[in-house]
């Protein structure tokens, strides 16, 4: 069986993002860390040939911070969500500006996805 969780050849370019992370992901990782929201998320997790911001195993659960960069890479966008899809990971996109003024909406929508469905 193909390993496509966390290949060790994208090993470097994970420690990479870890040590750059922008702003928008320092604030949103110091919310999501330790389990503060009742799961356990990794930062920069790759999944194939992907690396993920923030991944939540258990829910099958992606958090994507996009900056201004991702109005020219909708293409590229929708095919990572797709792959994603199939996996079945549920993608959730936030802004820059949205974590920027709005963190608290931004964790709200989160815990929404993470609890229980009805």
């Amino acid at each position: 069986m193909t390993i496509i969780y966390n290949k060790s050849k994208h090993l470097a370019k994970r420690l990479l993002l870890r040590r750059n992370q922008t702003p928008q992901e320092s604030i949103l990782w110091a919310r999501l860390r330790r389990g503060q929201l009742g799961y356990k998320f990794k930062r920069q997790y790759s999944v194939g040939p992907y690396v993920l911001d923030f991944y939540c195993s258990i829910k099958k659960l992606t958090i994507e911070i996009d900056g201004s960069q991702h109005l020219e890479n909708k293409e590229y966008d929708q095919e990572r969500t797709d792959y994603l899809s199939v996996l079945e990971i549920k993608v959730l996109r936030f802004w820059n500006n949205e974590v920027n003024t709005n963190i608290n909406g931004v964790i709200e929508k989160i815990i929404s996805e993470l609890s229980p469905s009805p």
